[in-house]
């Protein structure tokens, strides 16, 4: 055996090199193989990772988009049907309120003298204006209900005059004469200038009472003069146990077509339906649910597609959950709400593939990315490989064990992050970055992708969930609140139908979603009627608590039957005893003798009174007391108001004379008491009206700074008999 540098030839160390040389080689030829399979394998990795990542990405989007559609759909569309079924419900009252009065006036016929009711005139084009048409072959002269039912000219003409939801109100009488106010005379008349004959009883808004016997709304149908579109609330007329005609008032359906219309968007829009399931109000340019008039719509509840069908049936009973329904092999969105009033319903329709459209960016996003990995991932591999051929030429021995090694460290964090990735995919779990996986090469650059890409996904979703959930919290609490807050207060008007003694009106303008102005009026006994108007300090959810609790406390104190000054000693008591917060109210409070009209009142810190008298209104200065809330054991004092028949009292929060333009200058009282003598024979809701629209114009679409509230009283005195 000879020694050459250190081995040993001939021996142990011979075959030792031998072999390894001998290995080497098959090394090579073998790795060249292997190297090509595990390079199979890694691809085959990597996109089975990439793809399970974006199923799972795929899920989570979805079902978060499920969560905030199921929240915001349903409940916008439920809001809506509100807001659309109160137009209904008012115009219902109004007409019944007509039906009241031409009942009431017919059965006292013999107390009035006829008047005179003139026939359409071109002239009063525009102008609000009564007057008389009829069937043909019917004399107008020979009418015994236009003389005497001519009276209500002047409420018919308010009536239109004063609602923006109203074209017309009209009474239709059994001897075919026909009562009508609206703007429109020259449209009755025909090109002789002769009034044109108009089959009252053959309309359906009059058949269609006579067949209820009660209160009916016609579907959207044409209306017989001007040609437009029109919904028509309309009710038998009783008088002495017969019927003597039929009361209806024409609703305009401009608030409600502004709803769909501007519902309507690439995504989805909303439509409406009648009782029959009928299409009867959408956006025009849409083909899923074309509106058409009722007597030509076609009744969705027999639709061929059963879930339509189910839809339609339930939303008409009551609020739907959000459904996910196939038209035309295209999903979508949809929940409904009744409109209880008139028996119809809104319908709400979302493209789902539109909801889809963040998940499809994010997986384009993920797809780009992934890409880039893979790129790198790839011209990484080729130069490990290269690099481990060199080192198993060069090392000899040492470059076996070297590949044994280079491989399992190429092999081993792949397996190991192909594992997690399942783990993920079947967990929801997301990738997370490990020591394993920093190998300095680009494995090491990949784990580092999906790691990054996993905690922006995991951002993305719990951004999406805590924004999407504290919106719905707030907007559903504020929602909630300004509901509770309204129901506190007298909202129904007139609010004592009986009484005739006197007309009260009141509103109230909340700056924020709820506020700490409220107003209050009620009977004490059947001689004393209790006015309150009240402003707390601060704005918002905390003035808006602190005012529900003074007016239970100021009505309970007022309900034991005490002075107005008395009222103000104990609620100021009861409010000092766990005033912790230190906020305070200033009220106006009032005690009407009916009988006499003498106003006892009391002032705590609150704003003059404006009392109209001899034909104008001017402000009462009386003595201010010290707020309610503000210092215990206060004492107020308290004076008379002498009201006679046609006088009127005006109460409002200091929200009216501050309200500012974009200048900062103030509507001021001046300009208040010019509101109010504009027109002093109106009634009181003309007047609160009147007055809103002059601080309207002053402040030019400047941002609402406080709380605007109001209130009108009109003392008629004791009714004749």
């Amino acid at each position: 055996m000879k020694k050459i540098l250190g081995l040993t030839y001939g021996g142990l160390q011979k075959k030792m090199v031998n072999l390894v040389i001998g290995i080497l080689l098959i090394t090579i030829g073998v790795f060249a193989v292997l190297a090509y399979f595990q390079s199979r394998m890694l691809t085959d990795v990597v996109e089975e990772t990439r793809i399970e990542q974006e199923q799972a990405i795929s899920g989570t989007s979805k079902d978060t988009m499920l969560k905030v559609m199921e929240g915001s759909l349903a409940s916008s569309t439920s809001l809506q049907a509100s807001v659309a079924d109160n137009d209904f419900a008012e115009v219902m009252n109004n007409v019944t309120m007509l039906q009241s009065m031409a009942g009431g006036l017919w059965e006292n016929r013999g107390m009035v003298e006829p008047v005179k009711v003139s026939l359409p005139d071109p002239s009063h084009d525009g102008t609000v204006s009564v007057m008389a048409l009829g069937e043909e072959g019917v004399d107008l002269g020979e009418s015994e209900y236009l003389g005497i039912l001519g009276h209500l000219a002047i409420p018919m003409t308010s009536m239109v005059s004063s609602s923006d939801k109203i074209s017309a109100c009209y009474i239709g009488f059994r001897d075919g004469t026909f009562l009508v106010a609206d703007s429109m005379s020259s449209n009755k008349l025909d090109e002789s200038g002769r009034p044109i004959p108009f089959q009252v009883r053959e309309r359906p808004w009059y058949t269609g009472a006579v067949e209820e016997d009660g209160i009916s709304f016609t579907g959207i149908m044409t209306d017989a003069f001007s040609g437009n579109l029109c919904v028509t609330c309309s009710v038998p007329v009783m008088a002495d146990g017969e019927m003597i005609g039929v009361a209806g008032a024409d609703l305009i359906l401009e608030s409600m077509t502004e709803v769909v219309n501007a519902s309507n968007s690439q995504s989805g829009f909303s439509f409406v339906i009648n009782e029959d399931g009928n299409v009867i109000l959408a956006p025009q340019d849409n083909y899923l649910f074309p509106a058409e008039i009722s007597d030509k719509a076609k009744g969705l509840k027999e639709s061929s597609n059963t879930d339509i069908a189910k839809l339609v049936t339930d939303a008409l009973a009551d609020v739907t959950d959000l459904r996910v329904i196939t038209i035309e092999d295209k999903e979508y969105y949809l929940a409904g709400a009744p409109m209880r009033t008139v028996g119809w319903a809104l319908i709400s329709i979302v493209d789902k593939e539109v909801t889809e459209a963040p998940e499809n960016l994010l997986l384009e996003e993920y797809d780009k990315i992934n890409q880039d990995a893979r790129g790198r991932f790839r011209a990484g591999t080729v130069r490990t490989l290269c690099n481990i051929l060199v080192v198993i030429v060069l090392i000899g021995i040492a470059g076996f064990f070297a590949t044994l090694q280079v491989s399992r460290r190429i092999v081993s964090p792949i397996e190991e992050m192909t594992k997690d990735i399942n783990i993920s995919s079947q967990t929801g779990r997301l990738f997370e970055m490990k020591d394993a996986y920093r190998t300095d090469d680009e494995i090491e650059v990949l784990a580092e992708a999906f790691d990054d890409l996993s905690k922006k996904t995991k951002r993305y979703i719990q951004d999406i969930t805590r924004i999407t959930r504290e919106k719905e919290r707030v907007s559903t609490e504020l929602q909630m609140a300004n509901r509770i807050q309204n129901s506190m207060i007298p909202n129904v008007f007139p609010p004592f139908p009986g009484r005739r003694e006197f007309d009260i009106y009141a509103s109230m303008d909340p700056a924020r979603e709820v506020g700490g102005d409220f107003y209050d009026f009620f009977l004490i006994d059947e001689d004393h009627l209790c006015l309150v108007m009240a402003d707390v300090s601060g704005k918002g959810v905390p003035a808006a608590l602190f005012m529900m609790i003074s007016k239970v406390i100021l009505q309970n104190c007022a309900m034991l039957g005490k002075s107005a000054a008395e009222i103000l000693v104990k609620t100021n008591d009861a409010i000092c005893s766990s005033n912790q917060v230190e906020m305070f109210v200033t009220v106006w409070a009032g005690i009407l003798e009916i009988s006499t009209g003498k106003i006892t009142a009391s002032n705590a810190g609150h704003e003059y009174p404006a009392v109209m008298q001899n034909g104008t209104f001017s402000l009462l200065k009386d003595k201010h007391g010290f707020v309610i809330g503000g210092m215990d054991g206060v004492q107020y004092t308290e004076y008379e108001i002498q009201l006679q028949p046609g006088d009127k009292l005006f109460l409002y929060t200091d929200g009216i004379p501050e309200a500012a333009d974009k200048n900062e200058n103030m509507f001021g009282t001046q300009r208040m008491l010019d509101a109010l003598n504009k027109d002093t024979s109106a009634s009181p809701r003309q007047i609160l009206e009147n007055v809103r629209e002059e601080v309207d114009d002053f402040v030019m679409g400047a941002e609402q700074f406080d709380d605007m509230t109001m209130l009108c009283l009109e003392y008629k005195g004791k009714p004749a008999r």
